[in-house]
């Protein structure tokens, strides 16, 4: 007997107007750019007719905006889900302008660097993926045989991906496939997970140079910027 097939895809949020380059990491204040917010209205169009039929979403409003003009094309309304949260850091409020010279200039930093498998600079990458899985299951539940969206952010979805396809953690920003509103979408079978699929229903709305993640002091500081 086959299966029920339920698909959850993990939405990157939009492009955040963030002109002093600050790591803003949880902090609230932070919404969408006017490219942000057509990056989601295309998010809709592309993806608005599928059979959608739950969404969960950050409670960051980068992420409620985005998932703001999807939600509406479906007629859903948004679980706000703190487990799908950006992961915590300690470089957090600082501004990365200047790049490199940001950590080095703060020997006090320095320490934050010394284990980038764990990392030892923010939440440890094993309790972002048991986290995001947690939403992910949920998801399915709530959508079986249909189709969820939980929108994220770059880190955790990244995270999550690593996870499923039993990648190692350490890597560098830079090698992400995680660009602006990309899907990462989760195909199940069952509760088996079969297939892990990326889009990019927005990528060419992404400015030349932003579809890699910004100087991030060896993994640290590159979630989020743009």
């Amino acid at each position: 007997m086959s299966q029920t097939e339920t698909i959850v895809h993990l939405l990157r949020h939009g492009e955040v107007h963030n002109p002093q380059g600050v790591l803003y990491g949880r902090r609230d204040g932070f919404h969408l750019s006017d490219l942000g917010n057509k990056m989601a209205q295309r998010v809709a169009a592309e993806v608005g007719d599928r059979e959608i039929v739950h969404m969960r979403s950050s409670p960051l409003e980068r992420a409620q905006e985005t998932a703001a003009p999807l939600a509406e094309a479906r007629g859903l309304s948004p679980v706000l889900d703190p487990r799908v949260l950006e992961s915590s850091n300690v470089f957090e409020g600082l501004s990365f302008g200047e790049g490199a010279w940001t950590i080095v200039k703060r020997p006090h930093l320095w320490h934050h660097l010394r284990n980038p498998l764990k990392p030892s600079w923010g939440e440890p990458y094993d309790e972002i993926a048991a986290r995001m899985m947690a939403a992910v299951h949920d998801a399915r539940e709530a959508a079986e045989g249909a189709e969820a969206v939980i929108v994220s952010h770059q880190l955790p979805i990244w995270t999550t991906r690593l996870f499923l396809e039993k990648r190692s953690y350490l890597h560098h920003p830079k090698t992400r496939q995680c660009t602006l509103c990309s899907l990462t979408s989760i195909v199940f079978e069952g509760d088996r997970v079969k297939q892990v699929r990326y889009s990019e229903p927005a990528g060419d709305l992404i400015p030349v140079g932003d579809r890699s993640a910004p100087f991030s002091a060896g993994g640290a500081a590159e979630e989020e910027r743009p």
